[in-house]
């Protein structure tokens, strides 16, 4: 156990707890001062892969015991970590934290914001998305940016945004800032009247404005917050500088897709049935989602180009981990790989799955929880890696001890993965006792378009 002081916005003690074993380590990455952290997202720069950033939401006490965002940031490949609290100008609930690198090293943290929704303060509704640079390797942010902000209402509500940045080297669009979300005309209402669209806007100048909004879904949700409402939205950027967005919704998963940086998009298309929904119910989660991620290769090998999209479904009668490639740009789509590798049809549950494509070697990397083999809710973390563009799958159990799950507190909607050059680092919550959750990530260096792992 390892202790080290910071001068990071305030004076904060951090606390990094490594296991090591012979093919990875994994260390603590939130502050034991940082209260129930969850919702994570995880970027490594691609100009030094040394500076790994991570983000989440959690509970402080400077935000009036609220959910706040947080920053952690590392300079040794995600071995030792500091923290700093994200200060929003107006104080509201913070959460749904996501976190993208440029080509040329500038960090996007996006999240939303809102007071008056599941709040103490409803006399001062607002609500909105915000994003906050840094261009020193997370050691200084800008004050936050609106992509879109209600000042005076908590209606319509914005929810899950995500973000990426276009680093394709001849991309005419180089440098713009993407983002996508759910915007609910009102949360969680059973109206048949009200509705969910998948919305979009996009930064040309780095993060420092971004354009009006525009409806992207030509279908629209129902406003509950489960199977029938169009959620989970998540952009990347293709070889050609093209932007993909993928959703789940009613119809399974919707593909959309833009060929002039943002600006508009073609028809929607489903690519996949997702049998029993996304909204999944699983033992001792208050919540759980089966939402989409969407990744491309970007490596010079065999699958450059490939578009991934991961997710989760019950298609064989219990949650499984699928994954399903585009070789033309999404104009075709193979069938559902099943990514993990316990029996089909035994029951066993696999939760908050995440993608990450190594840009260097092109291989598949994804993050997701199991119970397979374990009593009750206990649950261990799992990576589980394809270097042959996605068709077959090694799971590399993560040195997590298993942990027992509390459905009375909030585990969150999502994990995290990033690769780059062999480094493959899956970051993820879980309980340390039954009332507390953490953020640890997994440090994994791999052999390139290999299995191998090397030791740490």
């Amino acid at each position: 156990m390892a202790f080290y002081r910071y001068l990071f916005v305030t004076v904060l003690v951090s606390i990094s707890t490594t296991v090591f074993t012979q093919s990875h380590r994994v260390v603590r990455v939130s502050d034991p001062a940082v209260s129930n952290a969850n919702e994570v997202s995880i970027a490594i720069n691609p100009t030094d892969p040394r500076n790994l950033i991570v983000v989440s939401r959690a509970r402080s006490s400077a935000n009036g015991g609220r959910s706040t965002s947080f920053d952690y940031v590392s300079e040794d490949e995600g071995i030792t970590w500091r923290t700093r609290r994200v200060i929003n100008p107006v104080r509201r609930t913070q959460g749904d934290d996501s976190v993208a690198f440029s080509a040329d090293g500038v960090a996007h943290h996006a999240f939303i914001a809102f007071r008056g929704l599941r709040d103490v303060r409803p006399e001062a509704p607002a609500n909105g998305i915000f994003v906050t640079s840094s261009s020193d390797r997370g050691a200084s942010w800008t004050d936050s940016v609106a992509v879109v902000d209600h000042r005076n209402t908590v209606m319509p509500f914005e929810d899950k945004p995500y973000v990426v940045v276009d680093r394709i080297k001849n991309s005419r669009h180089k440098g713009n800032v993407y983002i996508a979300w759910t915007r609910f005309d009102v949360y969680g209402s059973h109206d048949p009247g009200d509705q969910s669209h998948i919305f979009f806007s996009h930064s040309s100048d780095a993060g420092k404005t971004f354009r009006a909004p525009v409806r992207i879904s030509d279908v629209p949700g129902d406003a509950v917050d489960s199977d029938g409402t169009v959620e989970g939205a998540m952009p990347a950027v293709g070889v050609n500088g093209d932007v993909y967005v993928v959703w789940a919704g009613p119809s399974g998963l919707v593909f959309d897709r833009s060929r002039d940086g943002g600006w508009t998009f073609g028809d929607d298309k489903v690519i996949m049935a997702t049998p029993g929904g996304w909204d999944i119910d699983i033992a001792g989660l208050s919540r759980h989602n089966g939402m989409p991620v969407t990744r491309v290769d970007y490596s010079g090998g065999p699958n450059h180009g490939s578009v991934y999209v991961n997710w989760i479904d019950e298609r064989h009668g219990d949650p499984d981990v699928f994954i399903m490639a585009s070789r033309d740009a999404g104009e075709t789509w193979t069938g559902a790989v099943r990514v993990n590798t316990d029996a089909v049809g035994n029951k066993v549950e696999q939760m908050f799955t995440w993608l990450a494509i190594d840009p260097v070697d092109g291989s598949v990397n994804v993050i997701f929880y199991d119970r397979d083999g374990l009593k009750g809710t206990l649950t261990r973390v799992l990576l589980a890696r394809s270097v042959d563009g996605g068709r077959t799958f090694v799971n590399h159990a993560i040195a997590l001890p298993a942990f027992s799950s509390n459905e009375e507190i909030f585990f969150g909607d999502y994990s995290g993965i990033d690769a780059f050059g062999g480094l493959v680092a899956p970051v993820f919550m879980h309980f340390v006792d039954s009332i507390e959750t953490a953020v640890s990530v997994a440090l994994f260096k791999f052999e390139p378009n290999t299995q191998i792992p090397l030791t740490p």
